[in-house]
């Protein structure tokens, strides 16, 4: 299944709203074994998984071309997929080099993950709040611009910002990674002994699932980003009661229900 149908309120900036269905892309985790050692975990849309396995064996230089992948098998389970990848025995030896080099380098994925039982571990279920005011979120965007220098300057970084009730950007942080920027807003905000204190963070990215994590973990209340969210976001923010507002723009936001 490659997107599922969820339910949002559209909030427009005088107020206005109705309720509307909306595809999402699925997201779920990939648990990719070669020749049975289990190698990392990717999240992925589960779809052309095949393709996938043959990508990514290539990127990850462990085969040299196709015919070095003997057999390629799926297996589904509750948690995700396990993609196993048979190798040549003649590449054995690489393909345990690798296991070894990728436990020290920040590679896309899960790093250090190896199974699903590891991927998704349960997250702290966060005290239950409101959303925050609906001008606030507004005002929050309107003010973004001004505290992004580094992607006015190149238009090539994400944002991540702590904002107040009101909508005031309280601290913001920029980087190429929107993992990145929201870890840097929220080690200046452990750094500078910051608390969320009845605000949002606003970040300037699609919604993953790793950055529904992060906030949780982080304690934040509400979590606004400007693009569009996956499944596995929706479904781990309503597990953790983390409010949610997605495709946050100046002309309407949507709320998760």
């Amino acid at each position: 299944m490659r997107s599922k149908s969820y339910s949002f309120e559209r909030i427009a900036p005088a107020g206005e709203s109705d309720k509307i269905e909306r595809e999402v892309p699925v997201e779920q985790p990939i648990a990719i074994e070669v020749n049975g050692l289990g190698y990392a975990v990717m999240m992925a849309t589960p779809a052309e998984l095949e393709d996938f396995a043959f990508g990514f064996a290539s990127a990850e230089r462990l085969i040299d071309g196709a015919a070095d992948i003997l057999d390629v098998d799926l297996h589904d389970t509750d948690a995700g997929t396990i993609l196993r990848i048979t190798v040549a025995d003649a590449l054995a030896e690489r393909v345990i080099g690798r296991i070894r080099h990728r436990t020290s380098e920040s590679s896309c994925g899960l790093c250090g993950i190896e199974n699903l039982e590891q991927a998704l571990r349960p997250l702290p279920a966060l005290t239950q709040s409101s959303l925050p005011d609906r001008p606030a979120i507004f005002a929050a965007l309107a003010g973004l611009r001004d505290h992004q220098p580094l992607n006015h300057a190149t238009g090539a970084v994400h944002a991540a910002a702590l904002c107040s009730g009101d909508g005031a950007i309280r601290l913001a942080r920029e980087d190429v990674g929107r993992h990145n920027a929201f870890d840097k807003l929220i080690g200046a905000m452990l750094r500078e002994g910051l608390d969320w204190d009845g605000g949002f963070a606003l970040l300037s990215a699609r919604c993953s699932f790793e950055l529904v994590e992060k906030a949780v973990l982080a304690g934040c209340p509400s979590l606004v980003t400007i693009s569009a969210p996956t499944s596995l976001a929706l479904d781990r923010a309503q597990d953790a009661g983390l409010n949610l507002v997605v495709l946050a723009r100046q002309d309407a936001i949507l709320a998760a229900r």
